[in-house]
């Protein structure tokens, strides 16, 4: 397989696995993804006026909290059930797919792309159209999710091999020319490789309150790549899941649990910022 042609699957196959999941995104993992926006606005100097394009919108999330800053917000998806679903939230959005935006060069202050880099599979590509969008003098600022996890992270895939699972062949699978290492260094080296300067990253720890039932929702709900794995499986087995998942739950009930299914589950996350290098003054 060429590179293009692993390219090409490995985004055909992201664009399959969210088509339909908004409303289930949203109801579970989108909460999760919200937790770092505070952090990733601030790294990007939204504030005020800015004119911002938030890129692999989702639901809207982190579009809604730049304008709630005054910013002027324009967001985009490559999936158009997430891009209904922000419409519906007074959102300027729009389907577009990376790395392919229908901006002019310079047309943004900032620019933020909030867990979208792991879902595209020509992540410098996309970078450098990103880099393309922002005038210069302007930031960026981005999330994705590293290789160190937070224990909550594994918790779904424990589950998922203790009950026997087999995950289905068609997982999205980044390729390897197109991969980079998902840690503080790599990412930053990533940035100044797409042309950017100024570039720094660190790791955001967080412990993402939901519940059992909540969490499992999203699994159960086709949602993301855990969800694939999960829905993949026969009745029997999508069943055992469930039973070990409830059981591995027990280690993440947290000590002011009220009896209602809390869980406290530690996650891990990269943020990443740079700057588009202003031109010099002749």
């Amino acid at each position: 397989m060429t590179v293009t042609d692993g390219t090409a699957a490995f985004d055909a196959a992201e664009r399959s696995m969210w088509a339909g999941r908004a409303e289930a995104y949203a109801r579970s993992f989108g909460r999760l993804c919200a937790y770092p926006v505070p952090h990733l606005l601030d790294a990007a100097g939204v504030t005020a006026g800015t004119r911002v394009l938030d890129v692999g919108t989702g639901t809207g999330t982190a579009a809604l909290a730049a304008g709630e800053r005054g910013a002027l917000v324009r967001a985009v998806d490559a999936d158009a059930g997430m891009v209904a679903r922000a419409r519906r939230r007074g959102l300027a959005a729009e389907v577009a797919v990376l790395p392919e935006l229908p901006f002019p060069d310079g047309a943004f202050d900032a620019v933020v792309g909030n867990f979208v880099l792991n879902h595209v599979g020509r992540p410098r590509a996309a970078l450098a159209e990103l880099r393309r969008v922002l005038r210069p003098g302007g930031r960026i600022a981005v999330t994705l999710w590293g290789a160190r996890r937070g224990a909550g992270q594994e918790l779904l895939g424990q589950a998922c091999a203790a009950g026997g699972a087999v995950p289905p062949r068609y997982l999205p699978r980044l390729d390897p020319a197109e991969d980079f290492p998902r840690t503080p260094r790599g990412l930053a080296d990533l940035l100044i490789g797409a042309g950017f300067t100024g570039a720094g990253a660190r790791e955001r720890v967080w412990d993402h309150r939901t519940t059992v039932e909540e969490w499992w929702g999203g699994a159960a709900g086709g949602v993301a790549t855990i969800g694939l794995v999960v829905t993949s499986q026969t009745p029997g087995t999508v069943a055992r899941i469930r039973r070990e998942y409830e059981r591995l739950c027990a280690a993440f009930v947290p000590g002011n649990a009220d009896g209602e299914g809390h869980l406290a589950l530690p996650h891990v996350a990269l943020l990443g910022s740079a700057v588009r290098q202003a031109v010099s003054a002749a």
